[in-house]
């Protein structure tokens, strides 16, 4: 019974542990590649890309600027935290991440690209 009852906290833990890595922060929105199209109209938005420098200079969007997650942090104060950051990665994943980053920061309005580079036609 104790090794039951052990077994199923342990897979609760692991569970726990995925969802708060996979889960998007608080706070933060989620657009489709199709509404992006959209969003880069507005002038009062901020676009961030957040692969590599190789990744970028192969394939970017018009209007994003390039940081890499890794350089986030030290980076980041180079946005404005007044204005909407729109976040876009190769499949979503580093951006999901990156928006977290800045949630941490400070930033308070932040949009991630669902799908990412990956879906962008």
């Amino acid at each position: 019974m104790i090794d039951i009852l052990i077994n199923l906290l342990l897979i609760s833990a692991v569970a726990l542990f995925i969802y708060k890595r996979l889960a998007p922060a608080k706070g933060i929105r989620t657009i489709s590649t199709a509404e992006l199209i959209t969003e880069l109209k507005n002038k009062d938005k901020q676009f961030l890309d957040v692969r590599t420098p190789n990744e970028f200079k192969g394939n970017h969007i018009k209007g994003f600027k390039n940081i890499p997650l890794h350089d986030l942090q030290k980076k980041a104060n180079g946005l404005s935290k007044d204005k909407e950051v729109i976040v876009i990665c190769q499949s979503g994943m580093r951006s999901s991440n990156a928006t977290k980053v800045l949630k941490k920061m400070g930033f308070e309005n932040i949009t991630n690209v669902k799908g990412g580079m990956g879906a962008w036609r």
